[in-house]
């Protein structure tokens, strides 16, 4: 008997080979009465040398579920990124960023695209239609480097007057010109009230805007000050002509007098416009000029408008 049940154990702890073969045994008829303790203890060593081996395999399937988890964990908190190096790389108008080996350059655009719309030219300082914005900021760069294709070297000066095709100028007036400084104080303290009132300034313009408000002598001032500080987009403290844009553009086609008194602003003929410069076109005394911009960053120029 003691025989009989030992078979009986192994057959157990080989039960999915031999599944088959067991179902024709009934273990009720074989574990009878002299089923003694030892062979009972057996059959428990068995079972438990068994739970064993299977407690052991699930404890391996979860600590490699767990590594394959905390890998893909530290990708996703880490992930691998190629750094671009034209992706902080500033090249200016007419310029795009190429990169050659491992380093970025600012190179002249090689083409425009076609802008058959007339509404789409522009008219530049020289009184010349050209097909698009792309085209003069394109053209500047060429003859500003030597390449070909500069049409005429004194373009690399060329900047935009105002968007459309060219037209006549009417002709500013002496008693206009003299009026202008004083309606362009108005107009610019205007604009910045407005911008004041939508919430589109800085807090530390918005502080500027108040105390004109609340200060008459600080008024015109401020008013200047804020614009000077916005057109001067470089932070260099001088406005350029290209940097003019924003405030000839709009006005270009509307003022007669615009062009003119902007030209007067750059006493020195430097092509730059410092602070001073800006007031005493203005009429404003200089020591009412602070030079007090604000230099956070600002993602979006305030245009004039």
């Amino acid at each position: 008997m003691k025989l009989l049940l030992l078979l009986l154990a192994g057959l157990l702890c080989t039960m999915q080979v031999f599944a088959d073969d067991l179902d024709e045994f009934n273990l009720d008829d074989l574990i009878e009465e002299d089923f003694d303790e030892s062979a009972e203890e057996l059959l428990r060593q068995f079972e438990q040398k068994n739970s064993n081996k299977d407690l052991e395999r699930e404890n391996e399937i979860a600590a490699q579920l767990a590594a394959e988890a905390i890998d893909q964990q530290n990708h996703i908190l880490n992930p691998v990124v190629e750094i671009d190096p034209c992706e902080k790389m500033h090249c200016g108008a007419g310029r795009v960023c190429q990169v050659h080996g491992t380093e970025a350059k600012c190179v002249c655009i090689p083409e425009c695209p076609e802008e058959p719309e007339a509404r789409r030219h522009v008219c530049t300082n020289r009184n010349e239609t050209w097909l698009s914005d792309c085209a003069v900021y394109r053209q500047r760069c060429l003859c500003a480097t030597n390449a070909p294709g500069c049409l005429n070297p004194e373009n690399s000066h060329v900047h935009i007057d105002y968007y459309g095709p060219c037209h006549e100028h009417k002709t500013c007036s002496e008693e206009d010109m003299k009026d202008f400084p004083r309606r362009m104080r108005d107009w610019l303290f205007n604009v910045m009230r407005d911008l004041a009132e939508r919430d589109e300034l800085t807090e530390h313009y918005m502080q500027m805007e108040l105390e004109a408000e609340t200060n008459m002598t600080r008024r015109w001032a401020n008013a200047a000050v804020w614009k000077w500080c916005d057109l001067d987009g470089d932070t260099d403290r001088s406005v350029s002509r290209h940097e003019l844009f924003p405030i000839r553009a709009p006005l270009v086609s509307l003022e007669q007098c615009i062009a003119p008194f902007l030209e007067s602003c750059d006493s020195n003929k430097d092509h730059r416009i410092t602070l001073i410069e800006w007031g005493a076109c203005l009429e404003l005394d200089e020591t009412d000029l602070n030079e007090r911009c604000d230099d956070i960053h600002r993602s979006t120029p305030q245009l004039l408008g």
